[in-house]
């Protein structure tokens, strides 16, 4: 099975409630499918780069999942048919992608480096 991320744009007209209620669609066909979910990450509601449908936000959720590749297809049918999302974009992860993704899991890049304080001496 290969390892694939997925990230959706959901309209922000949607409550909480509704936004949560669609992910949790979306995982359940994931699941069915024989789908394993690595990760998952709410980003909330955050501002688009450019309109979409006239919007200037989202909601915004990526998925990283194991899954066999004829469940993308069907996966992204869903996406296309379902009409709170508004985007999104399902790539399939290299050995670069998995390594980075591992640790951005762990939390490698949120710490703060050390810095080292210096007594200057007059």
């Amino acid at each position: 099975m290969q390892q694939y991320e997925s990230v959706i744009i959901l309209t922000p007209l949607l409550s909480e409630e509704a936004a949560k209620e669609t992910i949790a669609k979306f995982k359940a066909i994931l699941t069915e499918g024989g789908a394993e979910i690595v990760a998952e990450d709410n980003w909330g509601l955050k501002k688009l780069a450019y309109p979409i449908q006239k919007k200037t936000t989202g909601f915004y959720h990526l998925t990283e999942f194991k899954a066999p590749g004829e469940l993308i297809k069907k996966l992204e049918v869903e996406y296309k048919r379902d009409e709170r999302v508004m985007r999104f974009l399902t790539i399939a992860l290299d050995k670069h992608a998995l390594a980075f993704a591992e640790k951005k899991r762990s939390g490698a890049f949120n710490k703060k480096p050390e810095t080292k304080t210096e007594e200057v001496a007059n």
